[in-house]
């Protein structure tokens, strides 16, 4: 199989997992609301580029803090990501701060769980 279709599976893979992390989230925390198919994968495709482009500036920025807090920090960030993300798609609105940041441990979790059992 040529290495542009393994990539693309690669990617197409990720996005999935991605959107059923998100699709969790959703279900389990009140502040995050999707309200289409739609708005789920562009939100879970959204979420992806800002962590793939912007997320690794911001941690070399916070980079003292993430430290000092064990790399737990790193949650806050990805919060942080899902909050610009609900700005970007619409259809997905997050309510609160503390509904990204749930959400982004829940999707953490999911994420790792299924990428351990489907991959590995």
């Amino acid at each position: 199989m040529p290495l542009g279709c393994l990539t693309m599976q690669r990617f197409l893979f990720k996005w999935c997992i991605s959107a059923i992390a998100l699709a969790v989230a959703s279900w389990l925390v009140e502040g995050i609301i999707v309200t289409s198919g739609w708005a789920l994968f562009g939100a879970a495709l959204v979420i992806g580029f800002l962590n793939a482009f912007l997320r690794p500036i911001i941690i070399l920025l916070t980079l003292p803090i993430n430290i000092l807090t064990l790399g737990l920090f790193t949650f806050v960030i990805n919060g942080t990501m899902i909050m610009f993300a609900s700005v970007i798609v619409r259809g997905f609105t997050v309510t609160s701060f503390w509904a990204a940041l749930a959400g982004a441990i829940i999707m953490s979790a999911v994420s790792f769980v299924l990428n351990l059992f489907i991959s590995g």
